[in-house]
């Protein structure tokens, strides 16, 4: 596993880093992260802090992906 992976701390800081630098959202952050470091999605959920959750979470309300107030199944 990954270093990046063995603290959700981590992860969290390496995501907000990563859209800081490139832009984007973070869902796509998390995604590209997962593939650089050649980890399944659904492995790195785990690890994902309530707060980049949230946001995550936002961004699909506001792209209407998600109906506003909705819970992600994490």
């Amino acid at each position: 596993m990954n270093i990046i992976f063995k603290d959700s701390n981590k992860f969290a800081l390496e995501i907000e880093e990563f859209v800081k630098e490139n832009g984007g959202c973070y869902m796509d952050a998390v995604l590209e992260l997962c593939e650089q470091h050649n980890i399944e999605p659904e492995a790195a959920a785990k690890f994902l802090t309530q707060p980049i959750i949230e946001k995550i979470r936002m961004e699909g309300e506001e792209v209407n992906l998600l109906p506003k107030g909705a819970r992600l199944p994490l």
